[in-house]
This record gives C-alpha cells, sequence and structure tokens, in this order.
C-alpha cells in the first residue's frame, strides 16, 4: 500500500519520496531533534525515517509528507515502531514552517482519515516530557493527557485524542492513493 493524497485547505499529504529524506536528516543533525533522541547521524536518520516509510507496504498507515504550495513542510502520521506501545500520531516541520499551524492542520486531517480508513476510536501522542511545544499541540487538537497509559521512555507524557470527536467540523478530502 502507498499512502492517499489528503488535501486540506491548504495542504497537501501525500506518500514521502527519497527526496524528502534530505529535510528528516537535517533535522536529525540539528539541535532541534533533541526530542526525538538526536542529534543523529545521517545513517541512523535515514534508518529511522526509511523504517517510517516502510509502515505504509507493511502496516497501511505510516507518515504523510506535507506540501504547501507545492514545498514540503514536514511530516505528519502514523508511526508505530517496535517499542511503541501502540500506533502514535506524530509530527515534525522544517524550522520555516514551524508556529504557522502546519503540524495542526495536518493532523487533524491524519486524524480524520485514520477514523474513516481504520473506524479506530482514538489516536495517541507519545511526547517526551520536555517537549512543551508538541504537548502544547496535543492538547490543542482536544487530546487529554492519559498517565495511566504507557510512553516509550520514562518520563513521556501519552495524549490520547477521541477520533470520534476530533473529525467534526474539519473539512478534507482524500484524493485516494497517489
Amino acid at each position: 500500500m502507498i499512502a492517499p493524497t489528503l488535501q486540506t485547505g491548504r495542504l497537501t499529504l501525500r506518500m514521502p519520496v527519497l527526496e524528502d529524506f534530505q529535510h528528516r536528516a537535517a533535522f536529525y543533525a540539528s539541535d532541534r531533534s533533541v526530542w526525538e533522541g538526536g542529534p543523529l547521524s545521517r545513517t541512523a536518520a535515514w534508518r529511522i525515517w526509511a523504517s517510517e516509510v516502510g509502515q505504509w507496504p507493511l502496516m497501511g498507515y505510516g507518515p504523510f509528507s506535507v506540501d504547501e504550495n507545492g514545498d514540503y513542510v514536514g511530516e505528519v502520521g502514523i508511526y508505530h515502531a517496535a517499542e511503541y506501545p501502540e500506533p502514535e500520531l506524530g509530527w515534525f516541520v522544517v524550522s520555516e514552517a514551524e508556529g504557522r499551524g502546519i503540524a495542526a492542520e495536518a493532523a487533524r486531517a491524519v486524524m480524520v482519515w485514520v477514523r474513516g480508513a481504520f473506524g479506530w476510536d482514538e489516536i495517541t501522542n507519545i511526547i517526551d516530557g520536555g517537549n512543551a511545544r508538541s504537548i502544547a499541540l496535543g492538547l490543542r487538537l482536544g487530546g487529554r493527557i492519559d498517565a495511566s497509559r504507557p510512553g516509550i521512555d520514562p518520563g513521556d507524557v501519552v495524549i490520547v485524542h477521541d477520533l470520534r470527536a476530533a473529525a467534526g467540523g474539519f473539512s478534507m478530502t482524500d484524493r485516494g492513493a497517489a
């Protein structure tokens, strides 16, 4: 399976392509990656990115590359590495896209898609406890912190989103498989 193409008012969410890796490699090489176990070498970044993209044929979900006006601005999707207790909604945006609502808009589109495609009632975020911006975004998206849910590492904050309510009022079109 390859990712469907999702369209919001200003964003296109699509299947990642090899050229998108340069953005993740730059992210993992920077101090911005501290909440994701970084900074990491290009080789380590490749292994993570390739395994995440590889979820599409293996699991039927994975990361979407996010474009705005044809420009790559980030990645939002469902991540489910072997050590994750359950599928997780996550996001990454390039530094120029921070603070513009791109991750929130794309995350809402993914939540609507997940609910429709899989019928899941909920999805989690698993966020390093020091990553205040991502925790704030998870809560802004309507999630609630659930201290009883397992994270990956000690100190992780797990935010649970009710997908039955998340789709309300959000418009998105699914243009089918890319």
